[in-house]
């Protein structure tokens, strides 16, 4: 028999055995830790333990399972609310209370409950890896699709249950696998750590659109994309989440809480209960997946949760559905991994953390992407990583080695934050590599001249930058008529447009033809003052009509379902500054 031969922490070793392969799920002491091997040697067979290992001593049995570390997939994910290695914590918390007892099993899914099944094939029909042969409503807004899994070559259907209502682990398909009868239930295991395969990788070309006016239109991510938001304590880097949780046109969310403090997670949850799905009028946990792993909870498991939540929306990527993962945050996942790697005793690479940071963090953002599915639909997962740099250090390691495998970089400032400037994303300091490849889109979709606008907004931005180091240091009134009129328009662009009030009923989600006609009249406003400019106006007597203070208020002025008010906002604001232009011709 198996026996622990050292502890330490969630690292315990085995010694003289060869029963144990490399990522094997074991099961650890006599309380039966679930563990997971993470090294084998000639002499020593290393462990991790994803729960507590507070009594475990020296001499308890381990015991090999044969499988890898594997997620159940299968109707019932959706709208639950698991723990980082996929065990249902409210099923957790109705057996041991509030404090989860280390050891308790239970099943990742409800087995006993049954769903309306209808099976989608036909005896003698041909089954391949990825195809779908069953449907269920899993909610009232998410119809689960079961998929044929790709461990499984396929074969001829030798029998088919007659639709009606079945539980999860019910024989509803038969197949005939080089003459080995294989049953298929709604069900199927996956290792979290083997990504799903796929049939082909498509390009980027459509945006997640948020609703949020400085992602959608100054640093836009693509479906199936990757960003980064990095801030640190108090910048709204969980509350940015929560908005793109909330609003972005994802089908489904898979929201990870990755040693996040326990209080955040609750409040997401009573959050994500209230809130009404836009699209649908239904609760949003409807379609959310949470996953928490909250900082008191065992750290290997935490490391175990960025895995678990990407598996589960790679699989409702293979439905055919549209995933938007929040990882938050995913600092916390590295300080987990240099915790372990402490224990291991591994040499130590750049500020403690593991020499293999880069290539954990790259094996995870990679798994985004939109995708051909091996059943023929177009699926994608969309990954918003959470980076928590202390002291809002942007140079530690993984900052850094994140801005390597995303291509969108939200850069969260703490001065922004604690102006009360929401979102707290510095213009300056964020880019997105993804502006080229959304640019048809936009230009189609939107409007022909999108793009143009767009950039003309960010050119001004950028010049107020470079023109507030004169300010700072010289004062406003040293500056000629025309600098002074591009910053009160930036002021514009920044506190009317930049700014969002996530509590207000029109400004909390925009769609993108009023972002656009946003844009388009703060533009309109700026070429006309630099007319009147050219026609000896002061700036002074151009701030006094009042158009400045005013388009700044059109966000909560001109309801979302109106864009037809903004031509007459155009027709006033040309009225107005053609009775200027006249007067100053008069005097």
């Amino acid at each position: 028999m198996n026996t622990i031969y050292s502890i330490n922490g969630p690292v315990v070793k085995v010694r003289d055995t060869k029963d144990f392969q490399m990522l094997e799920m074991v099961y650890v002491g006599n309380r039966r830790l679930i563990g997971e091997v993470i090294g084998v040697t000639s002499e020593l067979t290393t462990i991790q333990v994803y729960e507590g290992t507070s009594g475990l001593t020296v001499g308890e049995p381990v015991t090999p399972t044969g499988a890898q570390m594997s997620v159940t997939l299968g109707p019932g994910i959706i709208s639950n609310m698991f723990d980082g290695i996929e065990r249902p914590l409210k099923e957790l918390g109705r057996k041991t209370g509030a404090f989860i007892e280390d050891g308790t099993e239970v099943s990742s899914i409800d087995m006993e409950k049954q769903y309306d099944v209808t099976v989608t094939v036909s005896v003698g029909d041909s089954l391949s890896s990825g195809q779908i042969y069953a449907t269920c409503p899993e909610t009232e807004i998410v119809q689960h699709r079961c998929m044929l899994s790709p461990y499984i070559k396929g074969g001829k259907v030798t029998y088919t249950a007659p639709n009606g209502r079945y539980r999860v682990g019910d024989t509803v398909v038969k197949i005939d696998c080089d003459g080995e009868e294989t049953e298929l239930s709604l069900c199927q295991k996956w290792p979290i750590r083997t990504p799903r395969p796929i049939a082909k990788r498509l390009p980027l070309t459509r945006p997640l659109i948020t609703g949020q006016r400085i992602i959608d239109t100054v640093v836009p991510v693509a479906k199936g994309g990757a960003a980064a938001i990095p801030g640190g304590f108090g910048t709204g880097k969980t509350m940015t989440q929560h908005q793109l949780a909330k609003w972005c046109d994802a089908d489904i969310i898979v929201y990870i809480g990755c040693g996040e403090r326990g209080n955040e997670m609750t409040q997401v949850l009573e959050e994500f209960s209230e809130l009404i799905d836009p699209k649908t009028q239904r609760p949003l946990t409807d379609r959310t997946v949470l996953i928490a792993n909250t900082s008191n909870m065992p750290v290997a498991a935490r490391e175990a949760s960025i895995y678990t939540g990407i598996t589960l929306a790679e699989y409702y990527r293979d439905m055919g559905y549209h995933i938007a993962i929040m990882a938050d945050s995913t600092s916390r996942w590295a300080e987990a991994l240099r915790e372990i790697s402490g224990r291991l005793e591994e040499m130590p690479a750049e500020e403690g953390f593991p020499a293999y940071l880069p290539s954990r963090l790259s094996e995870f953002y990679e798994r985004a992407g939109y995708v051909n599915t091996l059943s023929g639909k177009e699926g994608s997962v969309t990954i918003i990583g959470a980076v928590s740099p202390q002291g809002s250090d942007f140079s530690e390691p993984v900052t850094q080695n994140t801005k390597r495998f995303v291509r969108c970089f939200w850069a969260l400032d703490k001065s922004l934050a604690y102006a009360r400037h929401y979102p707290a994303i510095n213009w300056t300091m964020s880019y997105s590599e993804y502006n080229d490849d959304l640019s048809d889109y936009y230009n189609k979709n939107v409007a022909p001249d999108f793009m143009d606008k767009k950039l003309r907004i960010s050119n001004i931005l950028h010049e107020e930058t470079n023109l507030m180091e004169i300010v700072k240091l010289m004062g406003a009134d040293v500056l000629p008529d025309d600098q002074k009129l591009l910053i009160e328009t930036a002021r514009v662009v920044r506190v009317g447009f930049l700014q969002q009030n996530a509590y207000h009923k029109d400004d909390t989600y925009v769609p993108l033809k009023k972002q656009y006609l946003m844009m388009n009249i703060i533009l309109s406003l700026y070429e006309k003052a630099k007319e009147a400019l050219s026609h000896k106006v002061l700036v002074s007597d151009i701030v006094a009509t009042g158009w400045f203070e005013k388009l700044i208020k059109v966000k909560y002025d001109i309801p979302n379902d109106k864009p037809e008010m903004f031509d007459g906002y155009e027709k006033e604001m040309q009225g107005d500054f053609a009775r200027l232009i006249a007067q100053q011709a008069e005097n």
